[in-house]
């Protein structure tokens, strides 16, 4: 199976998994309407995917990364509704189509998003097919890292620095956190719910660092050279941000993706073949143009 069929399969599945939440009949429904706004709204499912995959090559079922999967997608769609609202980026369209707040109205963007974090954590919680140990251990790694320390605290940093011109470090440790940090939790829980040994979550780990900065910096050549229309919201958006582009110019940064990408790929080693494709998963981000 091909990496696309591969990713193509998985997606037409968790599609199915997330258009079973939020269906009840209650009087809060309009919340209801709002989060399945967001989190039906398609996007690539890179994050849960990621879960999958690592459950799978440590030896683990579909079944068991079920629940982290969906959690960590609560997660990143929450934190998309937020980031779209007038106190942050003020965006008008996300993925092509308008931004939770501009349907439903602030305030009740804001408690989508609030809904979606809290939910996810039961999600967790509730999964049947993890143990005690394994809920516990997702639990700690979803809120480690997008909480204070992960994206939160990105984003918190991202907000501080936009007055001023930050040093390459500054700007590392903002996206290692901002977009790194889902990224990672997305790998380790993986990992954790495949049963993966010490070895297994650092190479998991070392793997999602990599891939994280990759991607991001991909983000930004996008941000400068995309096209509108792939990417389903506005380019040039982050002209005046603290960038990798804006820090190192578009040529060193296609340089800092490939070498990332191959460093996420030697990563894998310790799984040996079954890693084939979160191998073809980092070059196909590498190289990808939305």
């Amino acid at each position: 199976m091909t990496l696309n069929e591969r990713l193509l399969a998985y997606k037409t599945g968790f599609e199915e998994k997330l258009e079973a939440l939020y269906c009840e009949d209650v009087p809060q429904k309009r919340l209801l309407e709002s989060v399945r706004y967001s989190l039906l709204a398609g996007g690539k499912r890179l994050r849960p995917f990621l879960c999958s995959e690592f459950c799978r090559v440590c030896g683990g079922s579909e079944e068991q990364a079920a629940s982290p999967a969906l959690a960590v997608e609560m997660i990143h769609t929450y934190s998309l509704i937020h980031d779209d609202l007038p106190c942050m980026d003020n965006d008008d369209f996300r993925r092509g189509r308008p931004t939770n707040h501009k349907v439903y109205g602030e305030a009740m963007a804001c408690l989508a998003g609030d809904a979606l974090v809290t939910d996810a954590f039961c999600v967790i919680a509730e999964a049947a097919a993890l143990s005690a140990e394994q809920k516990t251990e997702c639990i700690a790694t979803l809120s480690r890292c997008a909480g204070t320390y992960g994206m939160v605290g990105g984003q918190v940093l991202d907000i501080d620095a936009e007055m001023r011109e930050c040093t390459a470090q500054e700007v590392f440790d903002i996206q290692s956190r901002k977009t790194g940090a889902l990224i990672r939790a997305a790998c380790r829980m993986g990992a954790v719910c495949g049963g993966a040994d010490e070895k297994m979550l650092e190479a998991a780990e070392a793997y999602a660092d990599n891939l994280g900065l990759a991607f991001q910096i991909q983000d930004d050549i996008l941000d400068v050279e995309g096209e509108a229309e792939k990417l389903g919201k506005s380019t040039g958006t982050d002209e005046n941000k603290n960038t990798f582009v804006r820090l190192f110019g578009l040529q060193r940064c296609h340089e800092m993706v490939a070498e990332y990408t191959q460093k996420a790929k030697a990563a894998l080693d310790p799984f040996a073949e079954e890693a084939e494709s979160l191998r073809a998963l980092a070059d196909a981000l590498c190289n990808r143009d939305h």
